[in-house]
């Protein structure tokens, strides 16, 4: 257990805390697999060509992630006062959230399960 008033705790939890612009989307219906083959095309690039990139690629999540890297460009600039043409995306990642589970009815009054899986999705931008 840590020591000190909790005031002091608290100062010293929330100056370990990331200063990069960032956007969350949580409990995105679709699954890490499909959002990460979007999210692992435009990681490590500048802004304006993640947007290109993410305009005409044919996917779902593609969209999703569109709105969702605006949402981190629009952070960083009323936030944290950064240039957008500077910007790049330092990290992103996709998590796993929890599972809906529906049934399917079979032949012979089987019933299969069907997963319907969803995913938390983060976008952290930083300056060059």
């Amino acid at each position: 257990m840590a020591k000190g008033h909790r005031s002091q705790i608290k100062r010293e939890r929330n100056a370990n805390k990331d200063t990069r612009p960032s956007a969350k989307l949580s409990y995105a219906r679709m699954s890490v697999q499909k959002a990460c083959f979007v999210l692992d095309a435009i990681r490590g690039k500048d802004v304006t060509a993640a947007l290109g990139i993410l305009a005409y690629n044919p996917r779902y999540a593609s969209g999703v992630i569109e709105k969702l890297l605006k949402s981190a460009i629009a952070n960083a600039e009323n936030n944290n006062g950064m240039n957008p043409e500077n910007l790049y995306i330092a990290e992103c990642y996709a998590n796993k959230g929890p599972t809906m589970k529906r049934i399917r009815p079979r032949a012979q009054g089987r019933a299969y399960r069907i997963e319907k899986r969803i995913s938390h999705i983060t976008i952290v931008l930083d300056e060059r």
